[in-house]
């Protein structure tokens, strides 16, 4: 059976910790900066660990 492809999109949005875990960009840093505050902005632009229901679609779209 041949390998299974990566997902060109997914492995462009998503990267696997070391412990296995997946980590996202947060939604809302590309436009409107100047109407969010500055710790709105803080926490958006920090990356988020995916739930492990959603992790497992996302695995299988990485071809792990």
């Amino acid at each position: 059976m041949p390998k299974q492809k990566t997902h060109s999109g997914a492995k462009k949005r998503f990267k696997i910790t070391g412990s296995g875990k997946i980590r996202k960009q947060q939604a809302g840093m590309r436009h409107n900066l100047e109407v969010k505050s500055a710790r709105r902005k803080a926490r958006l632009n920090q990356d988020q660990v995916l739930a492990p229901q959603d992790a497992k679609v996302i695995k299988k779209l990485l071809g792990k």
